[in-house]
Protein backbone atom coordinates (compact mmCIF):
# COMPACT_ATOMS: atom_id res chain seq x y z
CA UNK A 1 0.00 0.00 0.00
CA UNK A 2 1.32 3.44 -0.94
CA UNK A 3 2.33 5.99 1.67
CA UNK A 4 0.58 8.74 -0.31
CA UNK A 5 -3.08 9.57 -0.88
CA UNK A 6 -5.21 11.71 -3.14
CA UNK A 7 -7.75 14.27 -1.93
CA UNK A 8 -11.01 14.95 -3.78
CA UNK A 9 -13.06 18.04 -2.88
CA UNK A 10 -16.63 18.15 -4.17
CA UNK A 11 -18.12 21.54 -5.05
CA UNK A 12 -21.89 20.92 -5.44
CA UNK A 13 -22.80 24.12 -7.32
CA UNK A 14 -23.59 24.98 -10.95
CA UNK A 15 -25.00 28.09 -12.61
CA UNK A 16 -27.40 25.78 -14.43
CA UNK A 17 -28.04 22.03 -14.38
CA UNK A 18 -27.14 20.18 -17.58
CA UNK A 19 -29.95 17.83 -18.68
CA UNK A 20 -27.65 14.78 -18.86
CA UNK A 21 -25.91 15.24 -15.49
CA UNK A 22 -26.66 13.09 -12.44
CA UNK A 23 -23.91 14.46 -10.18
CA UNK A 24 -24.95 16.05 -6.91
CA UNK A 25 -25.11 19.76 -7.77
CA UNK A 26 -27.47 22.71 -7.98
CA UNK A 27 -27.83 26.48 -8.06
CA UNK A 28 -26.82 28.59 -5.06
CA UNK A 29 -26.11 32.14 -3.91
CA UNK A 30 -22.84 33.85 -3.02
CA UNK A 31 -23.82 33.45 0.63
CA UNK A 32 -24.22 29.70 0.05
CA UNK A 33 -20.77 29.61 -1.53
CA UNK A 34 -19.24 31.30 1.53
CA UNK A 35 -20.98 28.99 3.96
CA UNK A 36 -20.04 25.86 2.06
CA UNK A 37 -16.43 27.01 1.82
CA UNK A 38 -16.32 27.28 5.61
CA UNK A 39 -17.89 23.81 6.02
CA UNK A 40 -15.38 22.35 3.59
CA UNK A 41 -12.45 23.99 5.39
CA UNK A 42 -13.58 22.45 8.70
CA UNK A 43 -13.90 19.04 7.07
CA UNK A 44 -10.42 19.29 5.54
CA UNK A 45 -8.99 19.96 9.00
CA UNK A 46 -10.95 17.00 10.42
CA UNK A 47 -9.66 14.57 7.80
CA UNK A 48 -6.07 15.71 8.24
CA UNK A 49 -6.26 14.10 11.68
CA UNK A 50 -7.35 10.75 10.26
CA UNK A 51 -4.21 9.83 8.30
CA UNK A 52 -0.46 10.35 8.39
CA UNK A 53 -0.07 9.92 4.64
CA UNK A 54 1.32 12.59 2.35
CA UNK A 55 -0.87 14.04 -0.39
CA UNK A 56 0.27 13.39 -3.96
CA UNK A 57 -2.82 14.67 -5.82
CA UNK A 58 -5.68 17.09 -5.13
CA UNK A 59 -8.79 17.34 -7.30
CA UNK A 60 -11.53 19.97 -7.05
CA UNK A 61 -14.56 18.48 -8.84
CA UNK A 62 -18.27 19.06 -9.03
CA UNK A 63 -20.57 20.55 -9.97
CA UNK A 64 -18.65 23.55 -11.17
CA UNK A 65 -15.79 24.45 -8.80
CA UNK A 66 -15.01 27.59 -10.80
CA UNK A 67 -18.27 29.22 -9.66
CA UNK A 68 -16.59 29.73 -6.28
CA UNK A 69 -14.03 32.06 -7.83
CA UNK A 70 -10.27 32.14 -7.33
CA UNK A 71 -10.39 33.62 -3.80
CA UNK A 72 -12.51 30.83 -2.29
CA UNK A 73 -10.69 28.11 -4.22
CA UNK A 74 -7.35 29.47 -3.01
CA UNK A 75 -8.58 29.57 0.60
CA UNK A 76 -9.62 25.93 0.36
CA UNK A 77 -6.29 24.86 -1.11
CA UNK A 78 -4.34 26.85 1.50
CA UNK A 79 -6.35 25.16 4.25
CA UNK A 80 -5.47 21.79 2.77
CA UNK A 81 -1.80 22.73 2.41
CA UNK A 82 -1.71 23.86 6.05
CA UNK A 83 -3.51 20.72 7.26
CA UNK A 84 -1.86 17.93 5.23
CA UNK A 85 1.69 17.39 4.06
CA UNK A 86 1.23 18.08 0.35
CA UNK A 87 4.16 16.89 -1.75
CA UNK A 88 6.07 19.64 -3.62
CA UNK A 89 5.29 18.00 -6.98
CA UNK A 90 1.66 17.19 -6.18
CA UNK A 91 -0.80 17.39 -9.08
CA UNK A 92 -3.49 19.91 -8.09
CA UNK A 93 -6.49 20.08 -10.45
CA UNK A 94 -9.61 22.24 -10.56
CA UNK A 95 -12.56 21.66 -12.87
CA UNK A 96 -13.65 24.76 -14.76
CA UNK A 97 -16.71 25.59 -16.84
CA UNK A 98 -15.80 27.90 -19.76
CA UNK A 99 -18.62 30.29 -18.80
CA UNK A 100 -17.04 31.09 -15.43
CA UNK A 101 -13.52 30.09 -16.49
CA UNK A 102 -13.12 32.88 -19.04
CA UNK A 103 -12.98 35.46 -16.21
CA UNK A 104 -11.28 33.32 -13.56
CA UNK A 105 -8.09 34.68 -11.96
CA UNK A 106 -5.75 31.90 -13.05
CA UNK A 107 -2.70 33.84 -11.89
CA UNK A 108 -4.00 33.71 -8.31
CA UNK A 109 -4.75 30.00 -8.67
CA UNK A 110 -1.24 29.41 -10.00
CA UNK A 111 0.34 31.33 -7.09
CA UNK A 112 -1.65 29.26 -4.59
CA UNK A 113 -0.48 25.98 -6.11
CA UNK A 114 -3.02 24.89 -8.72
CA UNK A 115 -1.14 23.37 -11.65
CA UNK A 116 -3.78 21.54 -13.69
CA UNK A 117 -7.10 22.71 -15.16
CA UNK A 118 -9.87 20.44 -16.43
CA UNK A 119 -12.31 22.31 -18.66
CA UNK A 120 -15.88 21.05 -19.20
CA UNK A 121 -16.03 21.68 -22.94
CA UNK A 122 -18.03 18.79 -24.55
CA UNK A 123 -18.21 20.06 -28.16
CA UNK A 124 -17.15 22.92 -30.43
CA UNK A 125 -20.39 22.81 -32.41
CA UNK A 126 -22.99 25.37 -31.35
CA UNK A 127 -26.02 23.21 -32.20
CA UNK A 128 -24.61 20.36 -30.11
CA UNK A 129 -23.82 22.68 -27.19
CA UNK A 130 -27.42 23.90 -27.22
CA UNK A 131 -28.74 20.33 -27.33
CA UNK A 132 -26.64 19.54 -24.25
CA UNK A 133 -27.94 22.60 -22.41
CA UNK A 134 -24.46 24.07 -22.09
CA UNK A 135 -24.28 27.78 -21.19
CA UNK A 136 -20.93 28.51 -22.84
CA UNK A 137 -19.56 28.82 -26.35
CA UNK A 138 -16.52 27.27 -27.98
CA UNK A 139 -14.92 30.72 -27.87
CA UNK A 140 -15.34 30.74 -24.08
CA UNK A 141 -13.39 27.48 -23.92
CA UNK A 142 -10.66 28.92 -26.12
CA UNK A 143 -10.35 32.01 -23.91
CA UNK A 144 -10.32 29.87 -20.75
CA UNK A 145 -7.55 27.56 -21.94
CA UNK A 146 -5.51 30.49 -23.26
CA UNK A 147 -5.81 32.43 -19.99
CA UNK A 148 -4.77 29.40 -17.97
CA UNK A 149 -1.70 28.83 -20.10
CA UNK A 150 -0.74 32.54 -20.07
CA UNK A 151 -0.88 32.36 -16.26
CA UNK A 152 1.60 29.50 -16.34
CA UNK A 153 -0.79 26.55 -15.97
CA UNK A 154 0.21 24.55 -19.02
CA UNK A 155 -1.35 21.24 -17.96
CA UNK A 156 -4.86 21.75 -19.34
CA UNK A 157 -7.48 19.09 -20.11
CA UNK A 158 -10.67 19.39 -22.14
CA UNK A 159 -13.75 17.16 -21.78
CA UNK A 160 -15.19 15.96 -25.07
CA UNK A 161 -18.50 14.11 -25.41
CA UNK A 162 -19.41 11.58 -28.09
CA UNK A 163 -22.79 10.25 -29.18
CA UNK A 164 -24.61 13.50 -28.41
CA UNK A 165 -27.67 14.77 -30.30
CA UNK A 166 -26.94 15.77 -33.94
CA UNK A 167 -23.29 14.71 -33.74
CA UNK A 168 -21.67 13.21 -36.83
CA UNK A 169 -18.19 11.90 -37.48
CA UNK A 170 -17.42 15.21 -39.22
CA UNK A 171 -18.63 17.33 -36.30
CA UNK A 172 -16.72 15.13 -33.84
CA UNK A 173 -13.57 15.66 -35.93
CA UNK A 174 -14.24 19.41 -35.79
CA UNK A 175 -14.40 19.27 -31.98
CA UNK A 176 -11.23 17.18 -31.71
CA UNK A 177 -9.41 19.60 -34.03
CA UNK A 178 -10.59 22.46 -31.84
CA UNK A 179 -9.17 20.76 -28.73
CA UNK A 180 -5.83 20.24 -30.44
CA UNK A 181 -5.78 23.86 -31.65
CA UNK A 182 -6.10 24.98 -28.01
CA UNK A 183 -2.79 23.26 -27.30
CA UNK A 184 -4.17 21.17 -24.44
CA UNK A 185 -2.16 18.27 -23.02
CA UNK A 186 -5.08 16.00 -22.14
CA UNK A 187 -8.50 15.12 -23.54
CA UNK A 188 -11.22 13.14 -21.76
CA UNK A 189 -13.46 11.80 -24.52
CA UNK A 190 -16.45 9.80 -23.36
CA UNK A 191 -19.75 8.53 -24.72
CA UNK A 192 -22.98 10.15 -23.57
CA UNK A 193 -24.84 7.89 -21.16
CA UNK A 194 -28.47 8.57 -20.30
CA UNK A 195 -28.52 8.44 -16.50
CA UNK A 196 -31.70 7.49 -14.65
CA UNK A 197 -33.58 10.45 -13.19
CA UNK A 198 -31.96 13.11 -15.40
CA UNK A 199 -33.93 15.38 -17.71
CA UNK A 200 -32.53 13.49 -20.71
CA UNK A 201 -33.88 10.28 -19.19
CA UNK A 202 -37.36 11.80 -19.11
CA UNK A 203 -37.26 12.96 -22.75
CA UNK A 204 -35.01 10.31 -24.29
CA UNK A 205 -37.70 9.21 -26.75
CA UNK A 206 -37.57 12.74 -28.21
CA UNK A 207 -33.79 12.92 -28.52
CA UNK A 208 -31.92 12.35 -31.76
CA UNK A 209 -29.27 10.03 -30.35
CA UNK A 210 -26.76 7.73 -32.03
CA UNK A 211 -27.59 4.03 -31.71
CA UNK A 212 -25.05 1.55 -30.31
CA UNK A 213 -23.48 0.89 -33.69
CA UNK A 214 -23.05 4.58 -34.48
CA UNK A 215 -21.68 5.26 -30.99
CA UNK A 216 -19.12 2.51 -31.54
CA UNK A 217 -18.06 4.06 -34.86
CA UNK A 218 -17.68 7.50 -33.26
CA UNK A 219 -15.63 6.08 -30.38
CA UNK A 220 -13.29 4.08 -32.62
CA UNK A 221 -12.83 7.08 -34.91
CA UNK A 222 -11.97 9.31 -31.92
CA UNK A 223 -9.43 6.81 -30.59
CA UNK A 224 -7.68 6.58 -33.96
CA UNK A 225 -7.79 10.30 -34.73
CA UNK A 226 -6.62 11.40 -31.29
CA UNK A 227 -3.69 8.99 -31.62
CA UNK A 228 -2.73 10.64 -34.92
CA UNK A 229 -2.72 14.02 -33.16
CA UNK A 230 -0.39 12.72 -30.45
CA UNK A 231 -2.93 12.02 -27.72
CA UNK A 232 -2.17 8.50 -26.50
CA UNK A 233 -5.04 6.52 -25.03
CA UNK A 234 -4.23 5.41 -21.48
CA UNK A 235 -7.75 4.63 -20.20
CA UNK A 236 -11.14 3.86 -21.73
CA UNK A 237 -12.06 7.54 -22.06
CA UNK A 238 -8.79 9.38 -21.50
CA UNK A 239 -6.04 10.50 -23.86
CA UNK A 240 -2.90 12.51 -23.17
CA UNK A 241 0.34 13.81 -24.53
CA UNK A 242 3.16 11.68 -23.05
CA UNK A 243 3.71 12.53 -19.39
CA UNK A 244 0.40 14.37 -18.97
CA UNK A 245 -1.87 11.51 -17.90
CA UNK A 246 -4.12 12.43 -14.96
CA UNK A 247 -2.21 11.23 -11.91
CA UNK A 248 -5.25 11.66 -9.66
CA UNK A 249 -7.60 9.51 -11.71
CA UNK A 250 -4.90 6.97 -12.52
CA UNK A 251 -4.47 6.41 -8.78
CA UNK A 252 -8.17 5.51 -8.57
CA UNK A 253 -7.75 2.92 -11.30
CA UNK A 254 -4.69 1.46 -9.57
CA UNK A 255 -6.56 0.97 -6.28
CA UNK A 256 -4.77 3.92 -4.67
CA UNK A 257 -6.16 5.42 -1.48
CA UNK A 258 -7.98 8.74 -1.44
CA UNK A 259 -10.24 10.85 0.74
CA UNK A 260 -13.37 12.36 -0.81
CA UNK A 261 -14.64 15.45 1.00
CA UNK A 262 -18.13 16.81 0.26
CA UNK A 263 -21.67 15.51 -0.29
CA UNK A 264 -21.71 12.39 -2.53
CA UNK A 265 -17.89 12.09 -2.35
CA UNK A 266 -16.41 8.58 -2.02
CA UNK A 267 -13.27 7.54 -0.15
CA UNK A 268 -10.92 4.56 0.10
CA UNK A 269 -8.74 4.64 3.21
CA UNK A 270 -7.10 1.93 5.31
CA UNK A 271 -8.68 -0.78 3.17
CA UNK A 272 -12.22 0.55 3.68
CA UNK A 273 -14.55 2.26 1.22
CA UNK A 274 -17.09 4.79 2.47
CA UNK A 275 -18.92 7.87 1.25
CA UNK A 276 -21.04 10.87 2.11
CA UNK A 277 -24.70 10.85 1.09
CA UNK A 278 -26.17 13.33 -1.38
CA UNK A 279 -26.96 15.92 1.28
CA UNK A 280 -25.04 19.02 2.30
CA UNK A 281 -26.71 18.84 5.73
CA UNK A 282 -25.49 15.28 6.33
CA UNK A 283 -22.03 16.24 5.10
CA UNK A 284 -21.89 19.10 7.59
CA UNK A 285 -22.79 16.60 10.33
CA UNK A 286 -20.02 14.28 9.04
CA UNK A 287 -22.45 11.39 8.50
CA UNK A 288 -20.37 8.75 6.70
CA UNK A 289 -21.83 5.67 5.02
CA UNK A 290 -19.68 2.46 5.04
CA UNK A 291 -19.24 0.78 1.64
CA UNK A 292 -17.32 -2.39 2.47
CA UNK A 293 -13.75 -3.52 1.88
CA UNK A 294 -11.70 -2.21 -1.01
CA UNK A 295 -8.84 -3.47 -3.14
CA UNK A 296 -9.91 -7.11 -3.50
CA UNK A 297 -9.08 -9.34 -6.50
CA UNK A 298 -12.23 -8.55 -8.45
CA UNK A 299 -11.81 -4.81 -7.98
CA UNK A 300 -8.16 -5.02 -9.02
CA UNK A 301 -9.08 -6.85 -12.24
CA UNK A 302 -11.95 -4.51 -13.02
CA UNK A 303 -9.96 -1.31 -12.47
CA UNK A 304 -6.81 -2.61 -14.20
CA UNK A 305 -8.78 -3.35 -17.35
CA UNK A 306 -9.96 0.25 -17.53
CA UNK A 307 -6.35 1.17 -18.27
CA UNK A 308 -4.61 0.72 -21.59
CA UNK A 309 -1.70 -0.87 -19.70
CA UNK A 310 -4.14 -3.54 -18.60
CA UNK A 311 -3.88 -6.38 -16.10
CA UNK A 312 -0.35 -7.32 -15.01
CA UNK A 313 -0.24 -11.03 -14.16
CA UNK A 314 2.83 -10.84 -11.90
CA UNK A 315 1.47 -7.86 -9.98
CA UNK A 316 -1.82 -9.71 -9.43
CA UNK A 317 0.00 -12.79 -8.12
CA UNK A 318 2.22 -10.75 -5.79
CA UNK A 319 -0.78 -8.93 -4.32
CA UNK A 320 -3.11 -11.91 -3.89
CA UNK A 321 -0.63 -14.79 -3.46
CA UNK A 322 -1.98 -16.84 -6.35
CA UNK A 323 -2.15 -16.53 -10.14
CA UNK A 324 -5.25 -16.00 -12.24
CA UNK A 325 -7.26 -19.18 -12.57
CA UNK A 326 -6.86 -21.44 -15.63
CA UNK A 327 -10.47 -20.60 -16.56
CA UNK A 328 -9.78 -16.85 -16.42
CA UNK A 329 -6.67 -17.27 -18.57
CA UNK A 330 -8.64 -19.35 -21.06
CA UNK A 331 -11.34 -16.65 -21.27
CA UNK A 332 -8.66 -13.98 -21.76
CA UNK A 333 -7.22 -16.07 -24.60
CA UNK A 334 -10.63 -16.36 -26.23
CA UNK A 335 -11.17 -12.60 -26.01
CA UNK A 336 -7.73 -12.01 -27.49
CA UNK A 337 -8.47 -14.35 -30.40
CA UNK A 338 -11.68 -12.41 -31.05
CA UNK A 339 -9.82 -9.08 -31.15
CA UNK A 340 -11.18 -7.72 -27.87
CA UNK A 341 -7.93 -8.05 -25.91
CA UNK A 342 -4.18 -8.04 -26.45
CA UNK A 343 -2.25 -10.71 -24.60
CA UNK A 344 1.40 -11.51 -23.90
CA UNK A 345 3.26 -13.40 -21.18
CA UNK A 346 3.11 -10.51 -18.70
CA UNK A 347 -0.23 -8.82 -19.15
CA UNK A 348 -3.61 -8.59 -20.88
CA UNK A 349 -5.30 -5.39 -21.96
CA UNK A 350 -8.46 -4.41 -23.82
CA UNK A 351 -8.30 -3.15 -27.38
CA UNK A 352 -10.42 -0.12 -28.40
CA UNK A 353 -12.98 -2.62 -29.68
CA UNK A 354 -12.83 -4.35 -26.30
CA UNK A 355 -13.25 -1.10 -24.37
CA UNK A 356 -16.65 -0.68 -26.05
CA UNK A 357 -17.89 -3.87 -24.36
CA UNK A 358 -15.64 -3.76 -21.31
CA UNK A 359 -18.45 -4.26 -18.80
CA UNK A 360 -19.48 -7.51 -20.45
CA UNK A 361 -15.89 -8.75 -20.71
CA UNK A 362 -15.07 -7.94 -17.09
CA UNK A 363 -18.31 -9.56 -15.90
CA UNK A 364 -17.38 -12.73 -17.80
CA UNK A 365 -13.86 -12.79 -16.32
CA UNK A 366 -15.23 -12.39 -12.80
CA UNK A 367 -18.03 -14.94 -13.22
Amino acid sequence: MSDTIGIYLHIPFCKSKCPYCDFFSGKATQTDYDRYTDILKSSIIYWSGQTYKKVSTVYFGGGTPSVLGADRLSKLLKTLQNSFEVLPDAEITVEVNPDTGKSLDFEKLKRTGFNRISVGFQTAVERELQALGRIHTAEDALVTTKNARVAGIDNVSLDLMMGIPYQTRESLKESIDFCASCGVKHISSYLLKIEEGTHFDKIKSQLSLADDEEQAKLYLFAVEYLEKLGYKQYEISNFAKPGFESRHNTAYWKCGEYIGIGPSAHSFLNGKRFYYGRSTEDFEKNIIIPDGEGGDEEEFIMLSLRLKSGLNFREFEELYRHPLSPLQLKKIGNFANAGYMELDEEHACLTPKGFLVSNAIISELLA
